[in-house]
């Protein structure tokens, strides 16, 4: 039986206080959650400036020795590059690039002139277009103080942290929501599963849950792959042939991409089913902006949810 995606009538309401909700919690813990990344990220440039003797000398040595700098240095420029862009005006291997800011090495299979050859464009690209407004000290040829190279590292920071505001504030929603999750499951005395359990979702016991558990489905016949669910649950009272309640955390801070995700759930769910039958059971958690457009096209998948600021509605799917 249905709990919330069969009651349309109730769904702006809904709404309207789950909008609320969401904006209440980014005014009170937003700012927070940006401001402590800011600080690690001035640190993180600091440290960056340091290896770069504050940007003299951006060597194929240093970016070889420090791979990862090379995401502070595209910010450092003016205006600031997009890492395509700097590997266009570079002409350098996109591999290379990738490799360096999201893995932090230098791919082990480029050959040594071609690296060399890549991180001295790198080098070069970077010092002709280096910001003289933040880096004043680059033109007048002097050693900056403490107070000039932290003033620089800030700007730097804030520019990195503009660039992955999005994300910080997702992935703080993100964590808040399976917390919410977590206290409410122990208040009802649940209890965290095992690590062996969580990787056998099937055979978790009676009263228990996991964070981040993987489901395997099989596509294409014989492609075996395992589906990432923030949250299984199995009721305390579950018979022994029995599936833990699924459930995905899901939080939009406005309703202009949330009808782009929505097919993300849909095909989930057919995959669960496919694998693991109708009667899996796989709802959606919700805070924030999501519209009737969103709220419809779910419920024609037979996807139903609960809303955090009703999180007591969790109690309907038989926890």
């Amino acid at each position: 039986m249905a709990v919330n995606s069969d009651k349309p009538t109730q769904w702006k309401r809904d709404i309207e206080e789950s909008v609320d909700f969401y904006n209440e919690w980014f005014l009170r813990f937003a700012p927070k959650a940006y401001r402590e990344t800011r600080e690690r990220t001035t640190r993180e440039v600091e440290l960056a400036l340091k290896w770069a003797d504050n940007l003299k000398n951006i060597s194929e040595q240093v970016l070889r020795d420090h791979p990862t700098v090379l995401r502070t240095l595209r910010m450092a420029t003016a205006p600031p590059i997009a890492r395509d862009r700097l590997i266009g005006l570079s002409g350098v291997s996109k591999t290379l690039v990738s490799s360096m800011e999201d893995q932090g090495k230098i791919p082990p299979r480029m050959g040594t002139d071609e690296v060399s050859r890549d991180l001295a464009s790198i080098g070069h690209m970077i010092s002709r277009l280096l910001d003289s407004d933040i880096f004043p000290w680059i033109e007048t040829r002097t050693r900056p103080g403490p107070k000039d190279v932290y003033r620089a590292a800030t700007i730097v920071a804030d520019r990195l942290c503009g660039a992955v505001a999005n994300p910080i504030i997702r992935n703080a929603q993100e964590r808040r929501q399976l917390n919410a999750i977590g206290q409410w499951l122990r208040k009802k005395g649940y209890t965290a599963a095992p690590a062996g359990d969580k990787a056998k979702f099937e055979a978790m016991a009676p009263g228990t849950f996991g964070f981040r558990v993987n489901v395997p489905v099989t596509v294409r016949e014989t492609q075996r792959i395992n589906i990432p669910v923030d949250v299984a649950i199995m009721p305390r009272g579950a018979k022994r042939t029995q599936l833990p309640l699924l459930v995905e955390a899901k939080s939009a801070g406005d309703f202009t991409n949330v009808n782009k995700r929505r097919k993300e759930e849909a095909i989930k769910v057919t995959q669960l089913r496919r694998a693991h039958g109708k009667g899996i059971r796989y709802i959606l958690f919700l805070c924030g902006y999501f519209d009737t457009g969103y709220l419809g096209y779910e419920a024609a998948e037979g996807i139903d949810w609960v809303w955090e600021h009703r999180i007591d509605d969790l109690d309907r799917f038989g926890l």
